[in-house]
């Protein structure tokens, strides 16, 4: 049921359309982060696995802090 284009219902609780929007962003900054990294090491299988499961970000960000072992002023360096 929807009030309005601002609210959702989802599982019977209202949700503000602005969070499922940030929600959405969060999830596509790491998965797009995490997506170039994977390719660049030539990680094929990491690859396909964060592009098809979706799990708000955490396999993204286990992926490039535990897996890759990517530091912080490495997120976003080209030969990182």
């Amino acid at each position: 049921m929807m009030s309005d284009l601002g609210d959702w219902v989802v599982f019977g609780h209202p949700m503000n359309f602005s969070l499922l929007i940030l929600v959405a962003l969060w999830s596509l900054f790491w998965k797009g982060l995490a997506l170039w990294h994977a390719a660049r090491r030539g990680e094929a299988g990491w690859f396909v696995a964060i592009l098809i499961i979706n799990t708000l970000g955490l396999l993204e960000i286990i992926y490039l802090f535990a897996v890759a072992k990517v530091r912080g002023g490495a997120l976003f360096r080209r030969d990182g």
